[in-house]
């Protein structure tokens, strides 16, 4: 029997109804409008699509948005001047900063810049480090207020809302980026998964896999993940994107896949909308946390 789709864009619109909702309530109450600044030095077209992307996301559910773009010869104390100022802003709840950065730029030095209450995308080492210190769910979470990268927490979003359940389960996250696969190991950890975290010196890759009830994937390789790697009746959360031909596809044979799963992300229309979901519900709770609602 193939796998239950886990369809992230149906999702994704009912979580933007309920953020939006909730964004109008706030501003009727308080004047405030939830706003986040993206910023990037350069023109790279995937950066320009995404920040067109989240343009179009947030000012469709009527939170604020604010471009500041340097040019990709601007010296990095541009960047991290602008990044200061829009921290000190209280106009701008939420701060994402766009990569790659330019060549010989400290790309540390510019996210130590950010001010973590502002971090919407998880990427400042104070909102990293209480992610990995969190209590698991259920405890008093024994750490301040944090954020988590968007991407890996629409991931674990999809999961909940389709009743999944990761607690007990064998978690296997292959990628160990800071944006996507350590911050997902740590969620499905929190959660009470037992997580194993795959990388490129794995050996036998599969046989890892294969002892996945949740297999999450994350790693820019094409259909990396075969069918002959997948145990039946496991749940696939495959967070690549790459481009074959033209056409989009993941880090998982989707078609092989789905055959064999209980349950699995499509690309496109899985993870991939869950991310503005959540970074817009990252914005919206910076706004309160700023405002101490």
């Amino acid at each position: 029997m193939p796998a239950q789709i886990l369809d992230g864009r149906t999702v994704a619109k009912e979580i933007q109804a309920e953020l939006a909702a909730e964004a109008a309530a706030l501003k009727e109450k308080y004047g405030i409008t939830p706003t986040i600044a993206v910023v990037r030095a350069g023109e790279d077209p995937a950066s320009v699509s995404y920040a067109n992307a989240i343009k179009k996301t947030f000012e469709s559910q009527g939170f604020g948005f604010r471009l500041h773009v340097l040019p990709e010869t601007a010296p990095q104390e541009e960047m991290i001047k602008l990044v200061k100022d829009l921290s000190a802003d209280p106009g701008v709840h939420g701060i994402i900063l766009q990569e790659p950065f330019p060549k010989g730029w400290d790309e540390a030095l510019i996210k130590e810049s950010l001010d973590p209450a502002k971090d919407v995308d998880g990427v400042h080492p104070v909102n990293a480090g209480r992610l990995a210190q969190v209590a698991p769910v259920g405890r008093p979470p024994g750490v301040l207020d944090y954020f988590v990268p968007a991407t890996p927490l629409g991931g674990l979003e999809l999961l909940k809302r389709y009743g999944i359940t990761i607690s007990g389960k064998r978690a296997v996250v292959v990628g160990r980026s800071n944006i996507v696969g350590k911050p997902m190991a740590m969620l499905l950890l929190r959660e009470d998964a037992t997580v194993t975290i795959c990388h490129s010196r794995t050996p036998d890759l599969g046989a890892v896999c294969r002892e996945a009830d949740i297999l999450c994937v994350a790693v820019g390789r094409a259909k990396l993940i075969t069918a002959e790697m997948v145990k039946p009746g496991a749940v696939v959360v495959d967070f690549g994107v790459n481009f074959v031909d033209g056409k989009m596809v993941g880090d998982v044979d989707f078609e092989a896949v789905k055959e064999v799963a209980s349950a699995i992300t499509p690309v496109p229309g899985g993870t991939g909308p869950m991310t503005n979901a959540m970074l817009l519900k990252n914005v919206l709770e910076a706004a309160k946390r700023q405002q101490n609602l």
